[in-house]
């Protein structure tokens, strides 16, 4: 959520730089904002006002009453008074969650340092990695066409029929090689982040309540999104009522939750989390987009990494997150380019982020694996996540999350790019130790 007080000192400046996301969309009501914010002022100036008469009144009225002189007419002032002060109170109490839930369907604003444009196009790469020294996926060509990991991966245990015989498009089934195959990765991402990059494995809920989800952005905004968890009754009971608890669409959602409500301690930051978790989104905006094969599930599992760190450290941080996830894809001897997202790319919570786009033979193109931003206070002002500051002071932290990868989505990447012309997959020298010292797949 956005710094009220931010909106309040420069209202202009702020819808400017939140006009950058996208040209002619309007993302703050700027008249309801106003008018809320006028009848907010004249309300506390009122109320100000007759506490102020109030005061006086009442250190009038006890000499007045020593004397035995009449205060009927200074108490029928302070009666009304209080009734019109309670009235304004009362006005007051409700004005604050009118303007919260103005500002819950904010986005982040843009940091200076993030380019500006309308979509992907506008995107800056920084740079590119591929094995073997190169500078780019033409570096190690395959030397036969490529066939894509749909093909590649179905003579391994990859089950798309089964996927949809149990619960329908876009989810999938694995058995066999490629089950192990998807395993071991997972494992391999969460021991790389946790033992080289100083994560703390964690272990979190797949179920978690509106609160939750508020707290990271994902609601209001975005409850279309995600899947609602609910339970049906026993014993003829009726069912109770779970409308308000959802599948996690990603475990940036509990692990960023693990400081809401709280206080740390500055020698506490920063904190670094990792989990590996399943990941369940209905791609709602996505319909007709990457149907075949297992780029765009309504399951997937990711290895996710989030730091809570002091304001002063966040974009710091965010270079060395895009590093650790661009760890994994070098461990693996996969192709990449790191790409800035432009203003109107960017997630709702973040103020800058970084892609890593995988290089995929089969589709001769650049596919995202990893998103990596920092969202600055934006969640933790919803989360009221702080620490406390050298003056002894309670300040907001900033928070940040990457994925430390896409397991589904390095799976395709590990196929495509690692295949022989007679369909077998070679296994990283990384994922080995994994898979029992085994170098390559076979049907």
């Amino acid at each position: 959520m956005l710094d009220i007080t931010l909106l309040r000192k420069d209202l202009a400046s702020a819808v400017a730089r939140l006009e950058t996301r996208k040209k002619n969309q309007t993302f703050l009501n700027v008249e309801a904002f106003t008018a809320l914010e006028s009848e907010r002022k004249v309300l506390q100036t009122r109320t100000e006002e007759i506490q102020a008469r109030r005061n006086t009144l009442n250190k009038q009225i006890g000499p007045l009453k020593a004397k035995g002189e009449s205060v009927d007419a200074l108490m029928a002032e302070v009666n009304a008074l209080k009734a019109e002060q309670e009235s304004g109170s009362k006005r007051l109490d409700a004005l604050q969650p009118e303007l919260q839930a103005l500002l819950m369907a904010v986005p982040n604003l843009p940091h200076a340092s993030v380019p500006v444009g309308e979509d992907e196009h506008a995107n800056v790469e920084m740079r590119r990695w591929a094995p073997k020294g190169g500078t780019g996926a033409s570096a190690t060509p395959l030397g036969f066409t490529p066939k894509d990991h749909v093909d590649l991966g179905e003579p391994l245990g990859l089950d798309f029929e089964m996927g949809v015989k149990l619960s329908g498009s876009r989810f999938t089934a694995m058995k066999g090689p490629i089950a192990r195959l998807h395993r071991a990765l997972a494992q391999f991402m969460l021991d790389l982040q946790t033992q080289q990059h100083g994560y703390t494995e964690c272990y979190v809920p797949y179920i978690v309540n509106a609160d939750t989800l508020r707290g990271t952005g994902n609601l209001p905004k975005f409850e279309g999104d995600l899947f609602a968890a609910k339970k049906g009754g026993q014993d003829g009971e009726p069912a109770p009522d779970h409308s308000a608890l959802y599948l996690i669409p990603t475990a940036e959602v509990p692990l960023t939750n693990f400081v809401r409500d709280e206080v740390v301690a500055e020698s506490a930051l920063p904190m670094k989390l990792a989990a590996h978790t399943p990941c369940f989104r209905s791609e709602a905006g996505s319909a007709g987009r990457d149907t075949r094969g297992m780029i765009r599930q309504h399951q997937f599992d990711k290895v996710e990494m989030v730091q809570i760190v002091h304001p002063d450290k966040s974009h710091e941080a965010l270079e060395e997150m895009a590093t650790h996830a661009e760890a994994v894809l070098q461990a693996l001897e996969l192709p990449y380019r790191v790409v800035l997202l432009c203003t109107g790319d960017m997630g709702f919570a973040s103020a800058k982020t970084y892609d890593l786009e995988v290089w995929l033979p089969a589709q001769d193109t650049y596919r995202e694996i990893s998103s990596v931003s920092n969202c600055e206070a934006f969640q933790a002002r919803r989360l009221q996540a702080r620490f406390k500051n050298a003056q002894g002071k309670n300040e907001l932290v900033h928070t940040l999350n990457g994925s430390g990868l896409a397991v589904g989505r390095t799976l395709v990447a590990v196929l495509e790019n690692h295949q022989n012309e007679d369909g077998s997959v070679n296994v990283p020298a990384a994922l080995q130790p994994y898979l029992c010292g085994l170098a390559v797949l076979r049907a």
